[in-house]
């Protein structure tokens, strides 16, 4: 849009009377009384304006004004009129990617954030969840952004897409640093929770290190908040006008390179600052300690999960940025005619890496349940192996041999032992064996109660007459 770099003012043409009162504009006759009324300018890039109301005037858009200010056939200057350029296609293209990353975090969301144990109040489950919770919201905004970058191209004048694009390429940036946060304190976490497991008090929960991890998450968010609330909530009308060297200069350009700007700018690196500490917080309370400079950078890149290493590097890169565009008009997003490598190479790109970082290693990692189960099972072989016990295999069952028996067999078999341990294979006895061993067997009492003679049919009844003779005794 170039030509747009020359809007200047122009004179009323004249009509065809040559009077003062009538003029002609794109071969439509105007009241130019009515004209001056209203206060509109005609201007070199083809539109009408009074600085509330703007309609095109050239090719085929004719409209028409009354005397009494309204307007009939007329189009307005803020309407996708061009094509799709550079920044519309890369646009098309970051909001595909964060579109398609929605539904991968989804599924990582789903992975990790299912429980397998009873959940403990020290360690929540929300806790693992939080990161996949920011990861979608920071593509939501980097989708709409993009989404909104269309339309930057296609309009006449610039308008509301370039307010949108603008407003949510901002929000993401406090919300990809509660992502890299969210991250690194669940580390932190999940390695505290492994040592617990294995030894309830082996970390005091009074100490400076509980301590610090409390007053942690504080202190991000507070300068995370500061961010949006120093970027966020502002006037962005500003920013669309840019359609004259002059507005941009006197209206456009100190609207984003304000003060609020700056400061929040310098918060988002605060709040970086509050990460990149969290990590070695994590780093020296629950990873082995070494001496030396150089086991030391050893360690680090041992013990330190290397998605954290490029997510905190990428994140420094766009927090880098939001300072740099913060003082430096021509890099940053909120003019029309930036250069798209800055904006798209050192705004969107780096979020959309660390999304696709962390996607990667959920995909790797397992779910934290299951390998504390693992872990439990792992302990449990070390402590048998220790005090001598061998398990019996899963095969090794005194009733081993009854899942290859009948049905009735097995009944047959739960019948005997519930008759005195008879088994299957001793000899079947015929009533009156039954008869005199009852006799012979059974209690005094029970024979004294009844004046009949025990037999195989009332046998049954005897310890319930046993208890009533002891109830009436």
């Amino acid at each position: 849009m170039p030509y747009l770099q020359l809007r200047d003012l122009l004179q009323f043409p004249e009509g065809d009377n040559s009077t003062d009162t009538d003029t002609i504009i794109n071969g439509v006759h105007f009241n130019l009384t009515a004209l001056q009324h209203w206060n509109y300018t005609i201007y070199s890039n083809g539109t009408i304006s009074n600085n509330s109301k703007c309609y095109l005037i050239f090719d085929n858009f004719k409209p028409h004004m009354f005397s009494n200010g309204s307007w009939v056939n007329a189009t307005t200057c803020y309407i996708p009129y061009y094509g799709i350029h550079g920044r519309g296609i890369a646009s098309i293209a970051f909001a595909s990617l964060f579109c398609i990353s929605i539904m991968f975090t989804l599924l990582n969301l789903r992975k990790h954030g299912k429980r397998w144990l009873r959940e403990d109040k020290r360690f929540r489950v929300v806790g693992r969840r939080w990161q996949w919770y920011w990861m979608s919201f920071v593509a939501a905004c980097g989708m709409i952004s993009t989404l909104t970058g269309i339309d930057v191209d296609r309009y006449y004048l610039q308008h509301l897409p370039i307010i949108l694009q603008s407003f949510f390429f901002m929000l993401m940036v406090p919300a990809s640093l509660a992502m890299v946060w969210e991250g690194v304190r669940h580390w932190g976490s999940w390695q505290e929770r492994q040592i617990v497991d294995r030894d309830p008090y082996g970390l005091p929960q009074d100490d400076r290190r509980s301590k610090t991890e409390f007053l942690l998450p504080l202190v991000f968010y507070l300068f995370a908040w500061l961010n949006f609330f120093m970027v966020i909530p502002r006037s962005w009308t500003p920013i669309q006008k840019q359609n004259t060297p002059e507005q941009k200069d006197d209206i456009a350009r100190p609207a984003a390179t304000g003060i609020r700007e700056k400061v929040g700018a310098i918060f988002a690196a605060v709040a970086w600052l509050v990460i990149c500490y969290s990590l070695h917080h994590s780093l020296k309370h629950y990873r082995p300690r070494v001496s030396g400079f150089w086991n030391k950078l050893n360690a680090f890149f041992r013990n330190c999960p290397t998605k954290f290493i490029i997510n905190i590097f990428l994140l420094a890169v766009r927090v880098g940025y939001g300072i740099a565009s913060a003082w430096l008009w021509d890099l940053s997003i909120f003019q029309d005619g930036v250069v798209l490598g800055w904006p798209f190479g050192l705004g969107y790109g780096p979020i959309l890496l660390i999304i696709l970082v962390f996607e990667i290693a959920g995909f790797v990692d397992e779910n934290e349940d299951k390998m504390i189960i693992r872990q439990r099972r792992e302990r449990g072989v070390i402590d048998d192996a220790a005090l001598g016990i061998v398990k019996k295999p899963n095969w090794w069952d005194r009733s081993w041999a009854s899942r290859y028996q009948s049905d009735d067999q097995r009944l047959r078999n739960m019948t005997g032992e519930v008759s005195g341990g008879r088994g299957a294979g001793q000899q079947k006895k015929t009533p009156s064996e039954i008869q005199t061993q009852t006799r012979d067997n059974c209690p005094l009492p029970v024979r004294e109660l009844t004046g009949q003679t025990l037999t195989a049919e009332n046998v049954e009844s005897a310890p319930q007459q046993r208890i009533r003779s002891m109830l009436d005794v």
